[in-house]
């Protein structure tokens, strides 16, 4: 680390205290000095104060049109400064902010701002014709507004806070009240709705600064979607946290991303891991070696040569989070790091305050030793208030007080965690437990492989077979006879599959990940695949 970074616990400490509301840690941030950078985006910057004055005349809009503690408001469009601003003048009503994935169709949007009940709904011109769908029939009516502009009789939002009445309206938010209702992508029945307070909001950004060491005049580079936990919880709490600038891009571009990096002198940047894999497998000419990323939050074991000696990102940290209980565990900027984990429990800045616990257990709830696999079970600071109207959910998620993770992992002597696989993506074949996680890691590594996912499919004499799915990389083919092969060499005899299924590609989640609950539920997908027992 750089001689002159601030530990987390002074970057914390060189502002004034607060509340632990989001009005509270914004003027905080504010007071100090007015006029740093607070939000770039498409060229233009607005400063700690210009935006308190949005935010302000927001709140005060907001106010005006009925918006009060306790409601919900949508926003659904791709990244803009809009989706900060609802977030933050809402939260000085108590109101709360519902984001909704842009990409989303009617169904899926209708079901989501139906169950959050939202009051209003902030969208863009690209998702106005979903959301008026979406939300017709709704009583009462939602009503609109358009981030981007006025257009086919929906104001803009812009103009409706330009016009707010000038009278104040006090900060009526408290730091425990709901500010964040996030709906999980899921991968079976209908989405969830995570509550979280602007207390766990403000306590996940303070965690943020110590995973990355963020400093007051770092540049966070948002990529991720700000519908989603990890974009919402380390990116702009971070930001907040540590008193620094945010750099909003609309959408995730490999082909801009350095680009983007170089003209916006963005310093730290957040990724999931399928964005990593993406740009190590982009030409190298659009990489651009005068960018000045030097942190990078959400990096693989496979991704650490590149990012470290190609792209020269000096500090490359990774770690485990849900929705429901964002950053749980983070492997130390400062080091040591173990090959394949996702760390020890995470800290705050300071030291005296209480954090995560941890155990692994088995089914029964009981503790396993060392180095055995079991159930992460946590109990965090940061952790969501419950399911939005589901306490039959909220019920289910939590054991004795413990939330209940559905991973399984092993945790060493030292205290790091290792990813074995989600309780749902375990195969049983013949006796022995095998994790589709793993057999997706190994047969991934073939060089003619661009994605694959394991799945179990059942056998005739009981228990599961292996299927995989696999998407060749693109001008390449692959053969089911070269996947097994491949497999033969690199995995014991138990784990090698026996159907596979060569396909265009895999269904995903909103944020990439591969929807294996949809494979298994193609009944289709085993027909389509050659079942290697027979050759």
């Amino acid at each position: 680390m750089a001689q002159s970074m601030q530990s987390p616990l002074e970057v914390i400490r060189s502002y004034p205290p607060h509340d632990y509301s989001l009005n509270g840690v914004f003027m905080s941030r504010l007071e100090r000095d007015p006029r740093r950078p607070f939000i770039v985006f498409e060229g233009r910057t607005w400063n700690w104060q210009e935006f308190n004055e949005l935010i302000l005349a927001a709140a005060r809009l907001l106010a005006t049109r009925g918006i009060a503690r306790g409601d919900r408001v949508a926003v659904m469009a791709r990244n803009h400064p809009g989706h900060v601003l609802m977030l933050l003048a809402l939260a000085r009503l108590g109101a709360i902010m519902v984001p909704v994935n842009p990409e989303f169709g009617v169904t899926e949007t209708r079901y989501v701002l139906e169950h959050a009940q939202v009051a209003a709904i902030v969208c863009s011109t690209e998702t106005l014709t979903v959301v008026r769908e979406a939300a017709s029939g709704m009583a009462p009516a939602p009503w609109l507004a358009l981030l981007d502009g006025a257009a086919d009789g929906v104001p803009a939002f812009a103009d409706l806070v330009a016009a707010a009445p000038a009278e104040k309206k006090p900060a009526t938010g408290g730091a425990d009240d709901t500010c964040l209702i996030v709906y999980t992508s899921g991968t079976t029945g209908f989405p969830k709705g995570a509550m979280h307070s602007q207390r766990s909001f403000v306590t996940g950004g303070e965690a943020f600064v110590q995973r990355v060491y963020l400093q007051d005049d770092d540049r966070v580079m948002i990529v991720l979607p700000l519908f989603h936990i990890n974009a919402m919880f380390y990116s702009v709490a971070g930001t907040l946290a540590g008193g620094a600038c945010m750099i909003i891009v609309p959408k995730f571009s490999a082909s801009t991303f350095w680009q983007i990096a170089v003209v916006t002198q963005a310093t730290a940047a957040n990724i999931i891991e399928a964005i990593g894999t993406i740009l190590m497998k982009r030409p190298r000419e659009e990489f651009r070696p005068d960018h000045k990323i030097t942190k990078l939050y959400g990096a693989r074991q496979g991704m650490m040569d590149t990012f470290h000696n190609e792209f020269h990102i000096p500090h490359l940290i990774g770690g485990y989070g849900m929705t429901e209980i964002p950053g749980v565990t983070c492997i130390p900027l400062e080091g040591p790091a173990k090959v394949g984990s996702m760390g020890p429990v995470g800290r705050h800045p300071d030291p005296a305050r209480p954090w995560a616990q941890c155990r692994v257990v088995d089914d029964d709830g009981n503790d396993v030793s060392v180095g055995e696999a079991g159930e992460l079970v946590v109990k965090t600071p940061i952790i969501m208030q419950g399911y939005f109207r589901d306490p039959e959910q909220t019920q289910n998620a939590f054991r004795d007080g413990w939330f209940l993770t559905g991973d399984l992992v092993r945790r060493d002597a030292d205290g790091y965690f290792f990813f074995v696989s989600r309780k749902k993506d375990i195969i049983r074949r013949r006796g022995e437990n095998i994790s589709g996680a793993e057999l997706d890691r190994v047969i991934g590594e073939h060089p003619a492989v661009f994605e694959v996912a394991a799945i179990a499919v059942p056998s005739e004499l009981g228990e599961d077979e292996i299927l995989v799915a696999v998407v060749p990389r693109p001008g390449q083919t692959v053969t089911a006879d070269e996947i097994a092969r491949w497999s033969r060499e690199h995995l014991a005899a138990q784990k090698v599959p026996r159907f596979v299924a060569i396909v265009d590609e895999l269904p995903h989640t909103p944020t990439h990940k591969i929807l294996k609950a949809k494979l298994r539920a193609d009944t289709a997908l085993r027909a389509r695949a050659v079942d290697l027992s027979k050759g």
